[in-house]
């Protein structure tokens, strides 16, 4: 048996919540879920924005994270409760501060094990993320198993939701 504490259930709780929520709103928005069909062109066009959204955050580009990202985005780390975009935009602007002055570094932010289902106009994401940074001449590597849901939207992929667990 697995022992988590208190925070990694209510974590994962509040994740499984909101993917359950999603769905069902996904699932409402249309009496006809087949009619809402993504060409091939589309359905790779995600990969295009997954890689754009990463780049972006690797080098602290918060206009162009805050682009893709839609106007109800939730972000769930493991280590803390469930934010909204405001919030994780407030997150960005400190961040992109300590990348511009260069007491963080982010050598290296690697997303691969990618995996992709497609349900309707959305897009579940999974994978894992290496990042490599540097901070005050130390370097520190995390991994973390991500899951992401995208919506295609006037002809662009928007994240709507982010979760993590760190695995190193």
């Amino acid at each position: 048996m697995i022992n988590l504490s208190k925070e990694m259930k209510k974590s994962a709780f509040l994740f499984v919540t909101y993917i359950a929520i999603a769905f069902y709103f996904f699932s409402c928005s249309s009496t006809n879920n087949d009619s809402i069909s993504l060409d091939e062109k589309s359905k790779a066009a995600l990969l295009t924005s997954i890689n754009k959204f990463n780049t972006a955050f690797q080098k602290g580009d918060v206009t162009t994270l805050a682009n893709m990202i839609t106007s109800d985005y939730i972000h769930t780390n493991s280590s803390s409760k469930a934010i909204r975009k405001e919030n994780w935009l407030n997150y960005l602007h400190k961040r992109a501060a300590q990348i511009q002055s260069g007491d963080i570094q982010v050598l290296s932010y690697k997303m691969d094990e990618i995996k992709t289902i497609f349900h309707g106009n959305s897009a579940i994401v999974t994978g894992k993320v290496t990042v490599i940074t540097k901070k005050d001449n130390t370097l520190t590597e995390n991994s973390y198993r991500v899951t992401n849901i995208w919506i295609y939207e006037s002809g662009n992929w928007k994240r709507a939701a982010f979760h993590d667990g760190k695995i190193k």
